[in-house]
């Protein structure tokens, strides 16, 4: 339990959310634009998709932590899973991103079936995954780092996917808008996130175990989360804080697409092979970039000054930059593209603290209760996640049908500003919502230390 993390395993761990974040930031900035501009869905019947699907989804999430917490296997409670679930993780991606040749009700009812069972084997992989770093070390620090390490890959992984999406797609379809394209660009990243998700499985070892008694009673277990105070407060700040990424990367392809006019391109081979970078991919992979950034910064803050310190100041920050961020005009690249750095930088400290906070709610948990369910409290990170994306993810299809979007046509005054104030003002307003939430996070610094203390003597008298 107090074995020193090697750099080995926490790059084996990092890459776990490096496959994770393939496929999920790829659906969070071009699945909206794939279903209307190349599937030929209406923007509206979208939004109300990805609020059903997504909502029965995130119910389905505690249901995995659950299943989780009771597995027994030579390989621990949550390393199986990135054994078992890899191969159909890949598969159904791909299948995501497969366009039939239907009628208009068959597309919607392909899309409703494929895309739930997307989500669902996202959760079956991405819980278990989460859940992982809380038994893999005690140490509050070491978490830190690990969740560090976990984001600096994810982001690392998003960067890769957005840095070659477009380039990948062009190649092999000819543009933006073919099917053709899409499916073998989804199926090199499916390869990639199968070979990333073993070496995950392969190279961490679970560590933690629980001071009571194995043989969880669900009931008990639901109770304690309940009153879990901390874990209520972190789901709202995380839902906030989705909502704010969610609502700007569903309207960044349309915002460069409809609204900015720039001729900023960028050309680049990769093994032999010509590419072309589009001011969207610019702007997209500055962002990533940035967020690496966050993450690297956010744990030597977070060590100095506190989590709940840090994760206020940079949400509070990302509100007021993205309120500037709606003074720009379409002509003015160069600060879009500055200010885009910035906001990412902010949003990057935010993520590796609030999975170290859920692993720091399950040991509050486990310190107040007696008892250990880390995969049901980790599965609210990704309640929180699928929460916030359905919210953002459902509302930028709605107000793009709101504000009178119409695919692959010039769009109006109105529809234009729309898709300005989904880059702004509305995430402004869920960074917010955010920073309010976190503002009665009870467990500080001080009190982490008392409860880590506690539980290592605990175990020690056990062992």
């Amino acid at each position: 339990m107090h074995e020193k993390i090697s750099l080995k395993e926490k790059i084996g761990y990092g890459l776990g959310d490096a496959a994770s974040s393939m496929f999920w930031k790829i659906f969070s900035m071009y699945l909206l634009f794939f279903y209307t501009d190349v599937f030929g869905i209406a923007p509206a019947v979208v939004g109300t998709m990805f609020l059903i699907t997504r909502i029965w989804d995130s119910c389905f999430d505690p249901i995995v932590g659950i299943l989780a917490d009771r597995t027994r296997s030579k390989w621990g409670k949550f390393r199986p899973y990135l054994l078992w679930v890899a191969i159909p993780f890949a598969i159904i991606g791909v299948l995501t991103f497969y366009t039939p040749d239907f009628d208009e009700k068959g597309k919607i009812i392909y899309a409703y079936v494929t895309y739930s069972l997307m989500m669902m084997i996202y959760s079956l992989i991405n819980v278990p995954y989460a859940s992982l770093l809380g038994v893999m070390s005690s140490d509050r620090k070491e978490r830190n780092t690990l969740s560090s390490y976990r984001m600096v890959f994810a982001f690392g992984g998003s960067l890769l996917a957005l840095w070659l999406i477009e380039p990948l797609v062009n190649y092999f379809g000819g543009s933006l808008n073919s099917k053709t394209g899409w499916l073998a660009t989804i199926a090199i990243f499916g390869i990639i996130t199968t070979v990333f998700f073993w070496a995950c499985f392969l190279f961490t070892k679970e560590r933690v175990k629980p001071i009571g008694d194995e043989q969880n009673n669900l009931k008990e277990d639901l109770k304690d989360l309940l009153k879990n105070k901390p874990w209520w407060i972190l789901l709202g700040a995380g839902i906030g804080a989705l909502v704010f990424n969610s609502i700007r990367d569903g309207a960044a392809v349309y915002y460069f697409k409809y609204y900015v006019s720039s001729t900023v391109n960028f050309d680049f081979s990769l093994f032999g092979t010509d590419f072309h970078m589009t001011p969207t991919s610019i702007y997209l992979v500055l962002g990533q970039a940035a967020n690496i950034i966050g993450v690297i910064i956010a744990t030597p803050i977070a060590n100095k000054i506190g989590k709940k310190k840090t994760f206020f100041g940079a949400m509070a920050l990302a509100a007021v930059l993205s309120l500037i961020f709606y003074l720009f005009g379409k002509e003015d690249v160069f600060l879009i593209m500055s200010f885009q750095v910035l906001i990412s930088i902010c949003a990057g400290c935010v993520f590796p603290l609030i999975w170290s906070m859920y692993a720091d709610s399950a040991d509050y948990s486990e310190w107040k209760q007696g008892r250990r369910a880390t995969g049901l409290v980790f599965s609210a990170s990704s309640m929180s996640q699928k929460f916030g994306w359905t919210i953002g993810g459902a509302g930028a299809g709605w107000l793009l049908g709101y504000f009178g979007f119409q695919a692959n046509v010039e769009q109006t005054a109105f529809t234009q500003n729309g898709i300005q104030l989904m880059l702004s003002i509305l995430p402004a307003i869920a960074a917010v919502v955010s920073v309010l939430f976190i503002l009665f996070y009870p467990l500080s610094e001080e009190k982490l230390q008392i409860i880590e203390q506690d539980l290592n003597h605990q175990r020690d008298q056990i062992n």
